[in-house]
């Protein structure tokens, strides 16, 4: 259902060949999702791409124009493969070299550990010349954000710990308000109501998730929309149109 809101929207470019092969299950959009709900930010879209550089720079042109925002996950390590930060910027038309202050807090972090800052763990101190670092209180290792993409590590703790140093910076909106009501009824006998009131309110968004449990179907109900006073109504309608027990 289509649903009028005035929130940031938001889109996440997951990066890595590991995921579309099934290696490694991604986590980072569960928890993003859920942040950008909390500061009122609309998630509309998630791609998953390769580790492959057209495609990388295709994706990151295509979400920069349509959304207001735009996180990456993924490939800003020291291996060969870790291209994100060089295809975001050619995707912007900027140049990419180590940059001093990546590679100050980078070359401190190491020291402080006894370790060699060689030329792999140089690579994640590259850098385009416009961005702003991302802080990275996990593992050093900068994100960072060039216009109105913020590019991020695919480990989830280093990419939450990213996200929460993101998250004070963006605008948002009014949190969305959600509620959850069951029908013991199949979806087909739910779906012509639910247009019904879905019609009436225009403002709200409202989901239908089927389920089986113990053989009979049923149906959750999601309401979610910026008004409390809306939703609540709009919950109390959908209990009078399928009152429990």
């Amino acid at each position: 259902m289509s649903t009028v809101n005035p929130n940031p929207s938001a889109a996440m470019l997951v990066i890595g060949d590991e995921i579309l092969s099934g290696r490694t299950r991604d986590a980072n959009m569960y928890y993003l999702a859920g942040e950008l709900t909390k500061r009122g930010v609309d998630l509309k879209e998630v791609r998953v791409v390769s580790d492959d550089r057209d495609a990388i720079v295709s994706a990151v042109r295509a979400l920069s124009t349509a959304y207001d925002h735009v996180f990456t996950s993924g490939g800003i390590g020291p291996t060969h493969d870790d291209i994100t930060a060089d295809c975001v910027a050619e995707a912007f038309g900027v140049s990419i070299d180590v940059r001093d202050d990546a590679r100050v807090l980078l070359a401190a972090h190491y020291a402080a550990r006894g370790a060699e800052f060689n030329a792999a763990r140089m690579r994640m101190a590259r850098i385009p010349d416009t961005a702003t670092l991302i802080e990275n209180p996990v593992s050093i290792a900068p994100g960072f954000t060039v216009q109105n993409v913020h590019v991020m590590a695919g480990v989830p703790n280093i990419f939450q710990a990213m996200v929460a140093s993101v998250m004070p910076t963006l605008t948002g909106g009014s949190p969305l308000l959600s509620q959850t009501y069951r029908i013991d009824s199949p979806e087909s006998t739910v779906a012509e109501p639910l247009g019904d009131l879905a019609a009436r309110y225009p403002d709200l968004s409202m989901g239908s998730y089927p389920f089986t449990q113990d053989g009979a179907f049923g149906t959750n109900i999601v309401i979610r929309g910026i008004s409390g006073a809306q939703v609540e109504a709009a919950m109390i309608e959908l209990a009078n149109l399928f009152p429990r027990g």
